[in-house]
């Protein structure tokens, strides 16, 4: 049998379903809802989409439409939408964090990727000079990533970030997942990237292959207040959903939490079900390494436990480098 074949997935997700959890979570009386965000001239808006189907179709574009789905303003004003901190954190965890580019069989395609301007990370000295200037007119006292380089890219990997900000991720923790993403959202501006936040329910923040834009994905993150309860298993299937067609060795899933999962279905099938799935763990505050440890193992992934900011960088590094 292959080593990474289906019937050995579905063989582990059996397995997994065997043992019972270290917590019983509560029992869901309803499907989670789904959100996802929609730009508009007044701000940011949440909406929900109808349980169990599709989002409905919207007006196209900034202006004005009508809809009875459910909303949720998150306004340009909110205090943590500019957290000077969280934006400390993000270049804090920017500035060492350098993600090996993915690896291809083919040497020819190797040599032939596709010219883009980066933030520089030890891996090129051809200055982007026009780009650097820009950046350096805003941050006359420049770091490394403020310097841009042109680099070649080569394949474009598919990610989905799945970040935890129920309630038992409030404070310093959401702050640092926040900056995580943004950190990350930056490193993998040329890759296929999707981010979604949960909680009992889940919001899409981007879909996969939505041009990415760090800042303001740091900023809807932050606008997000942590609540409810964590339930791990729903993000992993839209995880899923997400990646649907994407062929496996390009596709992964980077778990954000506490892995304190305490509502819906046991997560750990939909961890199995995976390409591949990382779990960054936040060992600060109330835990479950256990069942974190184990959907990374199922997930056929790595397991990285973090106390604050200072540890994401080099654990991040090491994800990517598996």
């Amino acid at each position: 049998m292959a080593a990474d074949s289906p019937l050995r997935r579905e063989t582990a997700r059996a397995t997994a379903t065997s043992r019972p959890l270290r917590r019983t979570p509560k029992k869901l009386d309803e499907d989670p809802m789904v959100f996802e965000t929609v730009l508009g001239t007044g701000g940011a808006v949440l909406r929900a989409q109808p349980r169990g189907g599709t989002a409905r179709e919207r007006p196209a574009g900034p202006g004005a439409g009508f809809t009875d789905e459910e909303g949720h303003l998150l306004t340009a004003t909110d205090e943590e939408a500019v957290d000077p901190e969280v934006r400390a954190r993000a270049r804090a965890i920017a500035a060492r964090l350098s993600l090996p580019k993915p690896k291809r069989a083919s040497t020819a395609r190797r040599a032939t990727g596709r010219l883009a301007s980066l933030p520089y990370r030890d891996r090129s000295d051809e200055i982007d000079l026009d780009r650097t200037l820009e950046s350096l007119a805003e941050h006359p006292v420049p770091e490394d990533e403020d310097i841009y380089v042109f680099e070649r890219v080569h394949a474009r990997r598919s990610v989905v970030l799945a970040v935890d900000l129920s309630g038992s991720m409030k404070g310093e923790r959401v702050r640092t997942a926040a900056a995580t993403v943004g950190a990350l959202a930056a490193e993998l501006a040329q890759d296929a990237l999707a981010v979604i936040a949960f909680w009992s329910d889940a919001a899409i923040l981007l879909g996969l292959g939505e041009p990415v834009r760090p800042a303001e994905l740091l900023d809807a993150m932050l606008r997000l207040p942590a609540r409810g309860l964590t339930n791990v298993g729903f993000p992993l299937q839209l995880a899923a959903r997400q990646l649907a067609g994407v062929p496996e060795p390009d596709a992964r899933v980077l778990l954000l939490s506490d892995c304190v999962h305490n509502a819906g279905p046991d997560p750990r099938p939909a961890a199995a079900r995976l390409p591949r799935l990382d779990v960054l763990l936040d060992t600060s505050g109330e835990k479950d390494v256990e069942l974190g440890t184990e959907m990374a193992r199922l997930g056929r992934g790595t397991f990285h436990a973090v106390r604050t900011h200072h540890d994401v960088g080099a654990a991040l590094g090491d994800i990517f480098r598996a």
